[in-house]
């Protein structure tokens, strides 16, 4: 009979190795990389862009251009476009990020073929129709508008802006007048300069036969070699604003939190070590700010501690909303498990459930091509070295609680954190 009192034994999750990938450079200059796995009859294709917010030349140019690609085309409008992708069954968009935009198209193998020119077209004709494009301006700045009256968003604005500094990328907020100035013609010009195919990194993954690589091939490595985009170079370094900050939310009975600080790039000699602190601390349900702000104190519904990786910096940060009169208690609460970590070593037991939290969520991760390319994708974009997540078990598994401690020392300071809390007038 089951003894459900006894948990089941976890058995340790022996090496894993990501398939490697098939790198082609291609006549226009853009490069190709496949990923082949035929346990499903689903292809993703992804044409990707250093066109995100780092390279705004106007406020939100990057946002609106990502948004538009699919308002139409040279030969095709908006609902052509919509009803041919539904027609197949396909899904396909356009994200804008801090770094990079990112067309996706998802389809069964069988009809990658007839959506390539459909693919080819959003990405080489858009026209950013004048009338959908201040219809769109008009939806961002009314959406904006109603995300600014809860305490999380204006907590994570404010947040960003004093850790990276008002005028870095990373930190420059939303402004509606310069925003409602941005003009159709700066986004095309925009788009004409960063979505040039012959400078994108193009991931095609799934079940990709060589018909399907050679049709990518002939479609989109055609054309004409442009000249490199011209990189942002920008002239001043993250510089963290005020170390305590509070924005007024008047009519609210809830506090919003953020602390955090600057923080090691993946490349970090000791980046999955620090992960592996970051995790104790906030990184899952069992951490110690859940287990001390929600299961012993009721002050939230949910604490996280996580690291925010960008091609140009990184971010740490500990989040929260609680009832506004317990916002200075669950403060001094994160000060003092901050302080526990850098004086007290994790005992064994906790350190043993976290590194195998993070093997078996690891292990979960790649459990389709998609989420493996997403993981090539990275090591591609961060310029990481081959091996980063080969060596991730291993150096998860091996890290000693006295490491961790004097990470710890080095990095969770409480006096080195920028604290910002949105909530009632005070």
């Amino acid at each position: 009979m089951l003894d459900r009192t006894v948990a089941p034994p976890v058995q340790p999750l022996a090496s894993v190795t990501l398939p490697a990938a098939d790198v082609f450079s291609l006549p226009n200059g853009a490069r190709l990389h496949v990923l082949c796995n035929a346990a499903q009859p689903v292809i993703r294709l992804q044409a990707v862009f250093k066109a995100g917010k780092w390279y705004d030349t106007a406020s939100g140019v990057s946002l609106l251009t990502a948004r538009m690609l699919l308002e139409g085309t040279r030969t095709r409008t908006a609902r052509q476009i919509a009803d041919e992708v539904a027609f197949y069954g396909a899904s396909l968009e356009c994200e804008q990020g801090f770094d990079r935009a990112t067309l996706t198209l998802y389809c069964l193998a069988r009809h990658l073929e007839k959506l390539l020119p459909l693919f080819l077209d959003v990405l080489t004709e858009a026209t950013f129709p004048e009338n959908e494009f201040n219809q769109l301006k008009t939806r961002t700045i009314q959406n904006v508008q109603v995300e600014r009256q809860k305490t999380s968003y204006l907590a994570a604005e404010r947040f960003s802006r004093n850790l990276y500094g008002a005028t870095y990328p990373y930190g420059v907020v939303f402004n509606e007048k310069q925003f409602e100035q941005t003009t159709s013609e700066e986004v095309k010009a925009f788009y004409h300069a960063t979505y040039q195919l012959s400078h994108a990194e193009l991931f095609l993954c799934g079940d990709v036969s060589t018909y399907h690589e050679q049709l990518v091939r002939q479609t989109l490595g055609e054309g004409i070699v442009t000249e490199k985009p011209l990189e942002k170079l920008v002239s001043v370094a993250p510089a963290s604003g005020p170390a305590l900050d509070y924005v007024t939310v008047p009519s609210s009975i809830q506090a919003s939190l953020r602390i955090g600080r600057l923080w090691p790039a993946l490349d970090h000699p000791q980046t999955h070590q620090l992960q592996v602190l970051v995790k104790v601390l906030g990184g899952y349900f069992g951490s110690r700010l859940m287990k001390n702000i929600r299961e012993d104190k009721g002050l939230t519904y949910g604490i996280y501690a996580s690291t925010g990786p960008r091609e140009h910096a990184t971010s740490f940060a500990i989040g929260s909303d609680v009832n506004a009169k317990n916002a200075d208690v669950a403060i001094k609460e994160v000060q003092h498990e901050l302080r526990l970590l850098q004086e007290d070593l994790i005992p064994a037991d906790e350190l043993r459930t976290v590194k195998n939290y993070m093997a078996g969520k690891f292990a979960n991760e790649l459990s389709t091509v998609f989420e493996q390319c997403d993981k090539y994708k990275s090591i591609i974009f961060y310029d990481l070295p081959s091996t980063f997540y080969s060596d991730f078990l291993k150096e998860v598994d091996q890290v000693e609680a006295s490491t961790l401690r004097e990470l710890a020392q080095e990095y969770l300071s409480p006096s080195s954190m920028i604290e910002v809390i949105a909530g009632p007038t005070r």
